[in-house]
């Protein structure tokens, strides 16, 4: 399996032969970026390997450049990383590529947000006979994920947590507080936008269901769900539509984000009380 450097060496590969056919096709970079309906600076940041396309793009991009299928058979290789499950391997493209993310989280912790800790204990509840090396695959998956957070390009990400996220000791008590103080320092960092549902709304948009939506700069929104051990991308404009409607009365239902970081800060000093009696 490719490590982190691997794979951005593929990616600058793929974008080096972008470039390449691309010349050769007597194309500049905005003039193929209009016959894939992108921008051509998007084309320019493909080719530096700053941003990886979407499938349909690369496929379109075979189709305007006469490859026979070699960036979209290049793109699902590149994509093949066996530390994620198959459904959610393309979600992890589009996290890289999004210019704002919004997610609901209803009872962990989002994966961009996760301490190393926090993620061995998920990972262990799951599977319990997992080997070491398992379990540090996972963390080191997600630690790569979530450098999206710091980059110079990174999205706006917007997470509405349901007070059970900050409430349900996943590991030891210093653990947990451990990683709602890591979740309180993105906030301060400006890296990301917390809101918390508490238990107090009682019925709310989207009950027990987690959901993830993506926009593009160049593409139309997506919207990620998942169940057990399955996951859905939905791509189609109307439905789409319909789960930005239910995000948006969830937002309306959250406390504002002073009010839900106080509660964030007030939960983390509970776990941390706890952490002294035992």
């Amino acid at each position: 399996m490719a490590n982190g450097s691997q794979r951005q060496a593929a990616w600058e590969f793929f974008g080096a032969e972008l470039k390449r056919r691309r010349e050769e096709a007597g194309l500049t970079q905005v003039e193929l970026g209009a016959m894939v309906f992108i921008s051509g600076g998007y084309i320019g940041q493909f080719e530096q390997a700053i941003r990886r396309p979407q499938l349909d793009v690369a496929m379109r991009i075979d189709d305007v450049l006469q490859t026979a299928g070699f960036f979209e058979r290049t793109w699902r290789k590149l994509i093949d990383d066996k530390r994620y499950a198959d459904y959610f391997a393309a979600v992890v493209e589009l996290e890289r590529t999004a210019t704002k993310i919004c997610e609901f989280a209803p009872t962990l912790v989002p994966g961009l947000m996760q301490t190393a800790s926090y993620t061995r204990s998920v990972t262990l509840a799951s599977n319990p006979f997992a080997t070491d090396e398992h379990i540090e695959e996972k963390i080191t998956a997600r630690i790569e994920r979530a450098r999206i957070l710091h980059d110079a390009t990174r999205p706006e990400y917007w997470a509405i947590l349901h007070e059970h996220v900050l409430r349900i000791p996943v590991g030891s008590a210093a653990e947990m507080a451990e990683q709602l103080e890591h979740i309180l320092e993105l906030v301060r960092q400006r890296k990301v936008l917390v809101q918390v549902l508490p238990t107090s709304v009682g019925a709310y948009p989207l009950m027990g269901r987690m959901v993830r939506l993506f926009e593009f700069e160049d593409a139309p929104p997506t919207a990620y769900t998942e169940a057990v051990y399955s996951g859905n991308l939905l791509d189609d404009p109307a439905l789409v539509k319909r789960v930005q409607g239910a995000y948006d009365l969830l937002r309306a239902a959250a406390l504002p984000p002073e009010a839900s970081l106080a509660l964030i800060e007030s939960a983390a000093e509970d776990h941390r009380r706890c952490a002294r009696t035992t």
